[in-house]
């Protein structure tokens, strides 16, 4: 046996641990190791930040204004002049040839950086200053005696390192590497699909984004690497909703003229367009034994409660169980009392259970949902504990779903394979119903029902605060009601510029508005004091409700019309177009006030969308672009793999082809068991195989 084992040192493959490279070890592997660095494989992925081009140097007396040139010279003085409008840091470097002029603006960081004495390699544009030629801003290294003359040490990637591994100490641990990328990489297409698809061969995409020879080989190396990525998610979701549709049997759940007509019957008004739509789309798929995996996305308000009620009816209507899934306890109560709404006088058995039902309440509950007494149950992740047993789970609706893991919503899916409705008003942009919602159908309520009332949305200066409280008093006197909602529930002393909500709702009740009944709502809280608080303020016993973000999603309080948002510039587009949406619920025109102060660009970009837009599919786009997808949506909830290269947004057609590909590949080979297809199955579980779910595919 011992003939048989290798020495990890001896050959480099993609699962070899970095330890064994040369120049790592273990102490570096450490430092690697936070940076998401265990094997070979991971560091060949560890893609540069930056590309840095430098042309052959050049003496400083061939330099000319207005063109590129790198120079290698002496630090003869630096000086740093902070007293400037535009702070200046200035060096003086010479060669022996002449004297050259290095400026930097805000350049106050280099003082500890550059000192006389030093030899520097500088690359950047060449400009006359009063008869005297400078470079401004310009990139610069400094070198040691064994590259004074190196230009490609200075060119290639740049990587994202820490104080204990720097840039260049990566670099020099990757390039030996690149040595063996004959043996470690293997392509996933043949030469007429790489032709076709304008792609690059996988060896020299690794080649070529870690050392391009020229930017246009960097574009094509880049290009080939997010079609890749993009490749394998896609595929992934792909595989996924064809073992959704192929490889389990769900209830079938037939809606009759006469079952629709019983349904609408509970409504006391007309569905709309949008939602009659969304019905026949979810309707058709319970009707077929394959599960339902569908989205059903709607902008606040839309009415997306209604149609999920209509598809838990019809799992009622032929004999089975649905189970209605929240985020918070809040938002599951606000469910149970629509449905109780709707279902008055109704022989429709329905439970809500949340973390704070227990004992032998809890358990006579459970003993009803088991034997099949209960026909709805509404609840938290509660629904997930292991004791909770359905005896004939139909329908599973998830509401906010981007709140659940994919962990989470498979736990729900333990008995057997109910349909699957997942809700959002969180309006989802095209490139993120690709990727995060890629293994749903999606439908969507684009309309508001009639009826409901504008909202306004002002951005309110600090000096005009007292003018805004004067405006909500009369609200106030006028029998409206109204939400101030705070990023925090308690103040904190390093950011005591963030207003905290148990300090305002102390201000508020005693000086602001002492006249009205003032309340505090925050997640800390017990469950029935929360309950308890919503239920007078619903009832309109309560004037103003001082909250957290708990108020966020789903709650429904149609004489609500003022929504202050604190410290607005600290959320989200997205966040902030929920919480607006918990006003414009009744026919009164109603008032978002945003009260925030900021220098920060993009803060006062989201605010002023804010003020312009109500739309909120323009407002999700609008975000996507501003944050960027792994902060709308994190990629380890909808088990996807973070993407390390590619952009959905600024890769968008990339992923619209390889959407194309993938699911192609998925139809002609749905087990990629093809010997063509070898490696791309490799690829895709050795990546994705555990995040995604497909370390059963054979």
């Amino acid at each position: 046996m011992k003939s048989e084992i290798r020495n990890p040192k001896s050959e480099i493959t993609l699962l070899m641990p970095v330890q064994y490279l040369k120049g790592v070890g273990p102490a570096r592997a450490e430092v690697f190791a936070r940076l998401g660095v265990h094997t070979v494989g991971d560091l060949l992925e560890y893609f540069p930040r930056d590309w840095v081009f430098v042309p052959r140097a050049i003496k400083i007396n061939q330099m000319e204004p207005n063109r590129t040139a790198a120079v290698i010279g002496q630090v003869e003085s630096t000086d740093y002049q902070s007293h400037r409008r535009r702070p200046m840091f200035e060096a003086m470097i010479s060669d022996d040839t002449g004297i050259c002029r290095i400026v930097w603006f805000h350049g106050g960081y280099l003082q500890n950086q550059l000192q006389p004495g030093q030899i520097i390699m500088a690359s950047g544009k060449v400009t006359l200053y009063r008869h005297q030629l400078q470079m401004t801003n310009p990139k610069f290294i400094v070198l040691d005696e064994k590259h004074s003359q190196s230009a490609e040490y200075f060119s290639g990637g740049v990587y994202p390192a820490t104080a204990k591994l720097g840039s260049r100490q990566i670099k020099r641990i990757i390039r030996p590497v690149l040595d063996n990328l004959g043996e470690l990489v293997q392509e996933f297409y043949d030469k007429s699909f790489l032709k076709k698809a304008n792609l690059i061969g996988r060896k020299d995409a690794f080649a070529w984004i870690h050392l391009p020879p020229d930017e246009k080989k960097l574009a094509q190396a880049k290009r080939r690497l997010k079609y890749d990525e993009l490749f394998l998610m896609q595929l992934g979701l792909g595989l996924r909703r064809f073992r959704m549709k192929h490889f389990s049997a769900a209830k079938a759940c037939v809606c009759t003229d006469e079952i629709d007509s019983r349904i609408r019957r509970r409504f006391p008004f007309l569905l709309t367009e949008d939602q009659d739509n969304c019905i026949c789309e979810i309707a058709a798929d319970m009707g077929r034994s394959e599960p339902m995996n569908r989205l059903l996305q709607g902008d606040v308000g839309s009415g997306k409660t209604v149609v999920a009620l209509y598809a838990a009816l019809l799992a009622v209507a032929n004999k089975r169980q649905a189970a209605i899934m929240a985020p918070t306890e809040i938002l599951a109560g606000q469910h149970f009392l629509s449905i109780e709404r709707y279902l008055k006088g109704s022989k429709v058995r329905r439970a809500l259970i949340t973390g704070g039902l227990t004992g032998k309440k809890r358990a006579e509950l459970l003993g009803q949902i088991s034997c099949g007494a209960i026909d709805i149950v509404v609840g938290t992740v509660a629904l997930l504990q292991e004791d909770i047993e359905f005896q004939k789970l139909a329908l599973v609706i998830i509401d906010e779903q981007h709140k659940f893991g994919v962990e989470q919503r498979a736990q729900l899916r333990k008995q057997t394979t109910p349909h699957c409705l997942v809700m959002t008003a969180t309006p989802i942009p095209r490139t993120l119903a690709m990727t995060a919602f890629g293994d749903l159908e999606v439908s969507v309520i684009k309309h508001s029902p009639p009826g409901r009332g504008t909202v306004i949305t002002r951005w309110v200066d600090r000096r005009d605060r007292p003018k805004a409280h004067e405006f909500i008093r009369e609200r106030l006197k006028a029998k409206k009601q109204a939400y101030f909602v705070y990023p925090r529930i308690t103040a904190v002393e390093q950011d005591s510029d963030v207003r905290a909500a148990t300090d305002e709702w102390r201000n508020l009740s005693d000086s602001v508005f002492p006249e009205f009944k003032v309340e505090l709502l925050h997640g800390r809280m017990p469950s029935a004091k929360k309950q308890e608080i919503m239920s007078e303020f619903r009832k309109g016993k309560i004037d103003v409700l001082v909250s957290t973000v708990v108020v966020e999603v789903g709650v429904d309080v149609p004489n609500a019309t003022v929504m202050v948002i604190e410290g607005a510039d600290r959320f989200g587009l997205a966040q902030l177009h929920q919480l607006r949406g918990r006003i414009g619920r009744g026919e009164a025109k109603s008032y978002c006030l945003l009260f925030g102060q900021t220098d920060n660009e993009a803060a006062r970009s989201r605010l002023e969308v804010m003020t312009r837009c109500n739309d909120g599919f323009e407002i999700a786009e609008q975000d996507l672009r501003l944050r960027g997808p792994g902060e709308m949506f994190s990629t380890r909830q909808h088990g996807l793999p973070d993407l390390k290269i590619a952009n959905i947004v600024d890769d968008f057609d990339l992923l619209t082809m390889a959407r194309r590909n993938a699911f192609e590949l998925v139809r002609q080979d749905p087990m990629l068991t093809k010997a063509e297809h070898r490696n791309i199955r490799r690829a895709l579980l050795a990546k994705f195989g555990d995040s995604i779910g497909l370390a059963d595919v054979a």
